[in-house]
């Protein structure tokens, strides 16, 4: 039900906020992390008891102004401001679809991208698409995988990735976000409920309720053929299929990095005749 994944995102944002930062005085014997029902209600405006039916599932309509009053008082940024309107219902639901496939023009842009590692990642971070180099970075997403498999149960991902700890953190926030637009997508659901099942370092972070899109960032990889490589990681939406993101590598100019991606490049050309 949304007003349960309502409720939980509302109970786990509460527990993030110190007393403090909301200018209130923590007080010597708080028996709960973060701030207690009751304050959020005061600093949202709106009734105690109100607030308790909204965590509890029992108020299934808050207006856009009172969700906007909560997204204030829990310090949400823009992501997880969005998330805590869709999953009150109050943007639209994307439409069921078929399996996920990303569209051949869009293949057709990430093979002109040759120095550029790109992947197309679907809503539930299942890999749809990579250009050669991408494959070649990433080189066992070939042939559909997942990355939040990837990442928590393949040993290799916590060699491969130089900081796994901020990868994993940024992947499950990513998802969440995306769960949120459709939680009751059949795709999503199976992808949620194998990790919540298979991985416990996952499960913990899904607790914590942390809802953000991918961003530009800079990440670091350690590859078998080439060594170390830093990167700059951008991400963007395919306005023509909701809830795929295209993500594209790069490395600076005439570093130490874009010398290892033009070797990689050239090792997977010649791997490929």
């Amino acid at each position: 039900m949304t007003e349960r994944h309502l409720g939980d995102f509302l109970r786990g944002r509460r527990a993030r906020v110190r007393p403090e930062d909301a200018g209130l005085p923590a007080g010597p014997r708080r028996r709960v992390p973060g701030l207690r029902r009751e304050e959020v209600a005061l600093l949202a405006g709106v009734s105690a008891d109100y607030y308790v039916r909204l965590e509890q599932g029992r108020e299934r309509n808050p207006s856009p102004q009172v969700l906007n009053a909560l997204a204030t008082a829990l310090r949400l940024d823009g992501d997880a401001h969005s998330h805590l309107f869709r999953l009150a219902g109050l943007t639209p639901r994307p439409a069921r679809s078929t399996p996920e496939r990303a569209d051949p023009e869009l293949l057709q842009l990430l093979d002109g991208w040759p120095d550029n590692p790109a992947l197309v990642l679907g809503r539930a971070y299942d890999v749809l698409a990579g250009n050669r180099l991408g494959y070649a970075l990433f080189e066992e997403f070939r042939g559909g995988a997942n990355l939040l498999d990837k990442l928590f149960r393949d040993a290799d991902a916590r060699w491969f990735y130089k900081d796994w700890e901020a990868a994993a953190v940024n992947t499950v926030a990513g998802f969440r976000l995306l769960y949120g637009q459709d939680p009751h997508h059949p795709r999503v659901r199976e992808v949620l409920g194998s990790m919540l099942a298979h991985s416990r370092e996952f499960a913990e972070l899904w607790r914590a309720n942390e809802a953000r899109g991918k961003r530009a960032e800079v990440k670091a990889f350690r590859h078998r053929d080439v060594g170390e490589l830093t990167l700059r990681m951008h991400a963007f939406d395919v306005r023509a299929a909701p809830g795929q993101q295209l993500v594209v590598y790069h490395a600076e100019p005439g570093s130490a990095s874009a010398d290892a991606l033009a070797l990689l490049g050239t090792l997977a050309a010649t791997a490929d005749q």
